[in-house]
């Protein structure tokens, strides 16, 4: 299982790239794994400002649906145009092409109990 040393991480499995006041989301190589085959993403939250932890979109696997959960207080700023045509990058490429959102931190100590790499991979066993 790959848990890229980089980034940060939360217990509901989504992963955040940190660049100045720009986050970066998606969701970690274990929770595609568990999803399984992803068939849809619904993502029509590009313009909203959430508080950490509120729905930002949904997954939706062969078996199951997910919700996508913001790791910290923020604007959604863009949506992965590639994943309307290409869902499956998401199990292919989790922290690459398989990105979801970029947002806008709009509270930077929101993010203060975001897991590390190793508290991650802790978490889920590896």
């Amino acid at each position: 299982m790959n848990i890229p040393s980089d980034l940060k991480y939360t217990k509901d499995h989504e992963w955040v790239r940190l660049d100045g006041e720009i986050a970066m989301i998606g969701i970690t190589d274990f929770a595609q794994g568990e999803l399984g085959d992803i068939v849809f993403i619904d993502i029509d939250s590009e313009g909203d400002t959430l508080k950490k932890e509120e729905v930002f979109g949904s997954v939706e696997a062969v078996k199951t649906v997910s919700d996508l959960y913001v790791p910290l207080d923020c604007e959604i700023i863009e949506v992965n145009p590639l994943l309307d045509e290409n869902p499956e990058l998401v199990n292919e490429d989790p922290y690459q092409k398989g990105w979801m959102v970029k947002a806008k931190i709009t509270d930077p100590n929101s993010g203060n109990d975001l897991l590390t790499a190793d508290q991650y991979s802790e978490l889920v066993g590896n």
